[in-house]
């Protein structure tokens, strides 16, 4: 197991061709700043807490293959004509919340919640807005902070 920072993507792929630019768009960020990260697929935004949580209770064990110093949660939910869209995006922004505060780790939220398919690809394109760099941009910010808390501690 090595020292250095470690990352975790957890990719909702329901809409892949969504899920795969925003996944270039954080990869490109860990890039240049020299992060090694991981990229797990998952079906949907459901499922990426269950993912990530997961991912922690792996840790638990000292002898763990590997432990991740931050998470990225990229995923797009698209309003259709039910109440879907709500319990979804809500759970799911509700659950990783929870990871967040109550295991005190660095998350970059990258979910998208769109109205629809144009809106959902004008905030993943990397040529336009570009929410999967700025979850990772975010997941290195806050690694950055919890690391500073720490030194403080000691």
């Amino acid at each position: 197991m090595s020292d250095s920072p470690h990352v975790l993507i957890v990719e909702a792929r329901f809409y892949e061709d969504i899920a795969e630019e925003l996944a270039n768009g954080a990869g490109a960020v860990l890039d240049e700043a020299g992060m090694s990260y991981d990229r797990i697929p998952v079906p949907g935004a459901f499922e990426v807490p269950a993912a990530i949580r997961f991912a922690i209770r792996s840790m638990e064990v000292p002898s763990a293959p590997v432990h991740y110093s931050g998470y990225i949660a990229l995923g797009c939910v698209i309003r259709g004509e039910t109440s879907h869209f709500e319990y979804i995006c809500n759970a799911a922004s509700r659950a990783l919340m929870d990871l967040t505060l109550n295991h005190g780790i660095a998350m970059g939220f990258g979910i998208l919640t769109c109205d629809n398919r144009e809106q959902a690809w004008a905030r993943a394109a990397v040529d336009q807005k570009n929410k999967g760099a700025e979850a990772a941009a975010t997941c290195l910010r806050m690694m950055e902070l919890k690391k500073t808390f720490r030194a403080v501690q000691r």
